[in-house]
C-alpha cells in the first residue's frame, strides 16, 4: 500500500511539472496605455519588442527604489528591441506622477490607468511593485512581484531578445 501511494504521489508530481514545462504561455491581455503626454498604444503594437509593464505607484518604496534599475535597463536594451512601460496605479494621483517622471527623467513610457482597466486586465493586480516582462510575440515569459534578482532579470531579456 505504501509503494503504491509513493508511486501515485510521484506519479502526480510528474504531471504537474510536466504541466509546468510544456503549457502554453499565457498571452498578455491586448490593452491600450494612455502616456502622461497623452499618446496611446497597445501591447499589439508592441509586437516584435521584448516588452517590461510595471505596475508602480510613486508611494510603493519599493518602485522608488526600483526605478534606477529600470532605467538602466531600459537604456542597455533599447536600442536592442526593448520597451518598458510603467503603468502608474489609479490610485496615484496624476499630478504625483507627472512629477515623478519628469523629477527622475524617465525615458520610457509613463502610462496612467485611471480607472484600473489594465491592471484589471493583467489579473486584478494590486500589489505594486507587479512587472510582466513578454516576448516578441506577445506572451507573458515571467511575472514579478516586489524585490527580484537584476542579473536573472537581465538575462531573461537577453534570451528574450535573442530568441526569433
Amino acid at each position: 500500500m505504501k509503494k503504491a501511494i509513493v508511486a501515485l504521489a510521484v506519479l502526480v508530481a510528474v504531471g504537474i511539472g510536466a504541466w509546468f514545462v510544456w503549457r502554453p504561455a499565457q498571452t498578455a491581455p491586448d490593452v491600450t496605455f494612455t502616456t502622461l503626454e497623452g499618446k496611446t498604444f497597445s501591447m499589439q503594437d508592441l509586437r516584435g519588442k521584448v516588452v517590461l509593464v510595471k505596475f508602480w505607484a510613486t508611494s510603493c518604496v519599493t518602485c522608488v527604489k526600483q526605478m534606477p534599475e529600470t532605467i538602466a535597463a531600459y537604456k542597455e536594451y533599447a536600442n536592442k528591441g526593448y520597451e518598458a512601460i510603467a503603468v502608474a496605479m489609479n490610485y496615484d494621483p496624476p499630478n504625483f506622477v507627472l512629477n515623478f517622471a519628469e523629477t527622475r527623467k524617465l525615458p520610457f513610457p509613463v502610462a496612467l490607468d485611471t480607472k484600473g482597466d489594465i491592471a484589471r486586465a493583467f489579473g486584478d493586480i494590486r500589489l505594486t511593485p507587479t512587472a510582466f516582462l513578454i516576448d516578441k510575440q506577445g506572451h507573458i515569459i515571467k511575472r514579478y512581484l516586489g524585490e527580484y534578482d537584476v542579473a536573472e532579470f537581465h538575462a531573461t531579456v537577453e534570451k528574450a531578445l535573442a530568441a526569433g
